[in-house]
């Protein structure tokens, strides 16, 4: 079945597509992990997240590359896929990337509910934190139904605002620091540094969502590489500021006791019960955003990985007039539903940056073996690669250390993604009985 053609006017902008790229990355992964973060790394919290925004940053050009090659809304499912002659791999991590993506809308949404109900005087992980967040995730269905140009504009309204309310947050906050709370930098040591920059990792996933709009550009050619680039580096600086504020207003403890919403308990000192209120609205508007943007990009991984017989048919359809895979976008919204309400967040954290950790270690393979093809020089993916991979080393060795069954469960995961590809995929090891239904 041939995609429609999208009207002119209903593609993508650079700004858009900018949008799409920061309202990915931040959302609720600075607002959860943060806390984290800050106990493992200690002051060094800034740093570990521009270390992982350098392994973003050289992904992302990576990313970039194969993306003007290729123009697949398939994005890594398809990198992989061109990369590698066992289909199974790219399968494997088509896979991935739906379970990893699920659970970024997972975190997304459950700090969504956990602002909002602190906002509102309730509890955290109560009956009203929980119905949040499944409304939130029903409405952008809604919106990501509507059409590409809804979704585009949407993001592109909230990304605004909230990075807006994260500069005043930086502003406001750095007049309130306190020194010792900053100083010595490295007081963990370089191995709280890198297992903290490890366990945020999860908060740099989004970018590679913008090479799954290819078809849906105005510019491809000259936007693409542009727009993962830039924001990348927009969401690195919020990174280091919001990070370098909350950490220098807050104690360790004072951080591990608010834990999903410590930034807006950090916005205190210098703002007031206002700062306390601006930050949980932007920890709504940046949840919210990162929803639209990964719902947007993940229906589309779907449909691709449907239409390759990596799952069932329907995930293939598309409304008649618009290029929009509502099947694949009903299904992994539902999905979602389901895990918010019954899912461990620490575990899910864990999942998603090892999950992107692995899943960039293999893009960048993949942009060395296509080097010549996509005209890529080998030193920038190669980097990319080592850094990722280590990084997916220590939060192993991490886990390990403090959390072995969180390791026995993310390997569970792993094992069922695997067997999932092998039982449901048409290029099983077992071969399958080939459907006739249309």
């Amino acid at each position: 079945m041939e995609a429609p053609k999208i009207p002119e006017k209903e593609k993508l902008s650079l700004m858009e597509l900018i949008a799409l790229g920061v309202g990915g990355m931040v959302g609720g992964g600075i607002f959860s992990v943060l806390g984290l973060s800050a106990l493992v790394a200690g002051h060094a919290a800034p740093v570990a997240f521009a270390l992982g925004g350098v392994i973003a940053l050289l992904t992302g050009y990576a990313y970039g590359r194969l993306g003007l090659h290729f123009r697949s809304d398939g994005g890594s499912f398809t990198y992989l896929e061109r990369a590698f002659k066992q289909r199974n791999v790219a399968g494997l991590g088509g896979w991935l990337l739906l379970v990893g993506y699920i659970g970024t809308l997972g975190l997304y949404a459950y700090t969504f509910g956990t602002y909002g109900a602190a906002m509102m005087n309730a509890p955290a992980g109560g009956w009203l934190s929980h119905l949040l967040a499944s409304l939130v995730l029903l409405v952008f269905l809604a919106i990501n139904l509507v059409g590409v140009k809804a979704s585009g504009r949407t993001e592109l309204m909230l990304v605004t605002i909230k990075v807006a309310i994260l500069a005043i947050f930086g502003v406001a906050g750095f007049f309130s620091i306190k020194a010792d709370h900053l100083l010595p930098v490295f007081d963990q040591g370089a191995g709280g540094l890198l297992m903290g920059a490890a366990l945020i990792f999860v908060a740099y996933e989004g970018f590679e969502l913008i090479p799954n709009a290819v078809n849906e550009m105005k510019d491809p050619e000259k936007d693409l590489s542009r727009s993962i680039m830039i924001a990348i580096v927009i969401t690195i600086v919020i990174y280091i500021v919001v990070a370098t504020v909350a950490v220098g207003n807050l104690a360790p403890a004072e951080i591990n006791k608010y834990k999903e919403y410590a930034l807006a308990v950090a916005a205190k000192p210098s703002l007031g019960q206002m700062g306390f209120m601006l930050i949980g609205l932007g920890a709504l508007l940046s949840t919210a955003s990162a929803i639209n943007a990964t719902l947007f990009g993940t229906a589309r991984l779907g449909m691709v990985m449907s239409q390759d017989e990596a799952l069932p048919r329907a995930f293939s359809s598309r409304e008649r007039t618009k290029d929009i895979p509502w099947v694949s976008l009903l299904v992994i919204s539902g999905v979602t539903v389901v895990f918010v309400n019954i899912a461990d967040l620490t575990i899910i954290s864990s999942f998603a940056s090892s999950t992107f950790l692995l899943i960039f270690t293999s893009i960048n393979l993949s942009a060395i073996r296509l080097r010549d093809k996509i005209g890529i020089h080998a030193a920038a993916p190669a980097l990319g690669l080592l850094l990722a991979l280590g990084s997916w080393v220590v939060l192993m060795g991490y886990l390990w250390q403090h959390s072995q069954k969180s390791l026995l469960q993310i390997g569970i995961f792993y094992l069922i993604v695997i067997v999932a590809e092998l039982l449901f995929s048409r290029r099983a090891i077992v071969p399958l009985r080939k459907s006739t239904t249309a």
